[in-house]
């Protein structure tokens, strides 16, 4: 099959529903869902998919909101994921270069997930419509995925099976500029300590009182210790969610913390939760209370795949950039503006290039949006501080992500810029872009045995070493 014939055929489907997949997006933005109960959300892209003739399988794995959509019949089976939770007080107006929230303490899409899950559609639709020009044969599925942010869907998924049997993974992800996701990133759990202890007069009678907050600071102590003596790469954080009370004159009888373990290799994960425990087990026997330990959810470590990541990006070359309007930039440099710790964007890409190319990016610096598309090199560098259960999906098969410009230049995920912008035409010329890549791409998987048995057989070195082994043990349900 002629390449260009495939780039025509990804550039026709997705800007022939474009209208369609913005509407669906900005419905999507208009209802911010979290956690398992992003009811509208999901039915806005089954709805889609539905039309389309895809076959559906709701409650995938029993959850709320997961799905599997698929077309076409045999191999290879190439699937995207598609994202569409959002996040808890992140509420914002949309185009609005100061912060101002729609409903005070509501959920906002500051992760840009509407975009996410509609250009992963967009992609699917995109490759179904090949099949049925016979420009491909196959099989394409869409998953969809509920509670990214705090869930983990697709590593309970990738638990009890349901990415068995998939050829390759592909998804994007709303940013600051546009190239490949180009390191791993970090596996992690989640875990609740509750510390049980028996109340007393903090004066009259200490003697006969457990102090469970005692316990809990106990612990945080200990974790502080224990923070010299983990891989380099560990992110331990904690939020204390209940204190014990008010009164100082009580000894508290309860306290809660949760806990959140990252770190840069599956295998060393296990060990780290473990000190973890250990330390607050310790606390416990410290102050005769008592430690109940919950583990809430757990994500992989993302492989990389360097065949997949440079046909992706090459993949985005051939769709080429969006071109944005005065007004599009102007809103772009007021949101940039605005920004109070901005990334330092260039300066991360700059730093895995050398020579001509490293000067060609750091010589966008300045520019409210980074057009250009980042060259596709393969890096071996610490993995990007920040956690995907994409990562589970990569150790069932080869998994590749790309990035594109969403947002302003340098804006941080998970701020009110990346929400306010997620409902203009800006993001919306980047999801379209999304789209297109990774149809083309897929489509290419298709049409090339060789290229998807490269990719393949990347991964299956990747994985001889160090078979997957899910970081949320088996019984262990999702809270929603």
């Amino acid at each position: 099959m002629e390449l260009t014939h495939l780039i025509d055929a990804a550039n026709e489907s997705v800007n022939l529903h474009a209208a369609t997949y913005t509407a669906a997006s900005d419905a999507i933005w208009d209802h911010p869902e979290v956690n398992f109960h992003e009811d509208f959300s999901a039915g806005a892209i089954l709805a889609i998919l539905r039309e389309n003739g895809f076959a559906i399988t709701e409650k995938l794995g029993g959850l709320p909101n997961a799905f599997r959509a698929e077309y076409g019949s045999g191999s290879p089976v190439i699937a995207y994921l598609g994202e569409y939770d959002a996040l808890s007080a992140m509420s914002q107006k949309a185009g609005c270069a100061v912060r101002e929230a729609i409903t005070t303490g509501a959920p906002g899409h500051g992760c840009g997930h509407n975009l996410l899950g509609v250009g992963a559609l967009a992609a699917a639709v995109a490759v179904k419509e090949m099949i049925d020009k016979g420009l491909v044969s196959g099989t394409v599925v869409y998953f969809g995925c509920p509670a990214e942010e705090t869930g983990s869907a697709k590593a309970f998924l990738a638990r009890d099976g349901f990415f068995k049997g998939i050829d390759a993974f592909m998804t994007w992800h709303p940013w600051d500029y546009n190239g490949i996701w180009p390191r791993g990133s970090l596996a992690n759990v989640k875990m609740i300590f509750r510390f049980k202890g028996q109340s007393a007069h903090a004066a009259g009678n200490p003697h006969l009182g457990r102090s469970a907050l005692d316990a809990l600071e106990l612990m945080n102590m200990g974790v502080q210790f224990l923070r010299e003596h983990v891989p380099e790469d560990t992110r331990i954080h904690y939020a204390i969610t209940d204190a014990g009370g008010a009164s100082p004159n009580v000894v508290q009888s309860r306290a809660e913390a949760v806990y959140l373990v990252r770190s840069q290799r599956l295998e060393d994960l296990d060990g780290i939760k473990q000190r973890v425990i250990d330390c607050a087990r310790g606390a416990a026997i410290m102050t005769g209370t008592q430690v109940e330990v919950e583990f809430v959810k757990g994500c992989s470590n993302m492989l990389t795949n360097e065949v997949m990541e440079g046909t992706l990006v090459n993949s985005m070359e051939l769709i080429g950039a969006p071109t944005y309007t005065d007004e599009e930039i102007a809103l772009a440099k007021q949101l940039h503006d605005s920004l109070e710790s901005p990334e330092n964007s260039l300066g991360k890409i700059a730093r895995l290039y050398t020579g001509e190319t490293r000067d060609e990016i750091l010589s966008h610096r300045g520019e409210p949006l980074y057009t250009f598309i980042a060259p596709y090199t393969p890096v071996d560098i610490t993995a990007i501080s920040v956690s995907s259960d994409v990562g589970d999906a990569s150790w069932c098969a080869p998994t590749s992500q790309l990035l594109a410009a969403a947002w302003a230049a340098d804006t941080p995920a998970h701020s009110w810029q990346a929400v306010s912008i997620g409902r203009t035409s800006v993001a919306h010329k980047a999801m379209l872009f999304a789209g297109k890549s990774l149809a083309l791409c897929g489509a290419r998987l298709m049409a090339d045995p060789e290229l998807l048995a490269a990719a393949k057989k990347e991964y299956d070195a990747r994985i001889a070493a160090t078979p997957y082994i899910c970081p949320i043990p088996e019984g262990v349900q999702p809270r929603y």
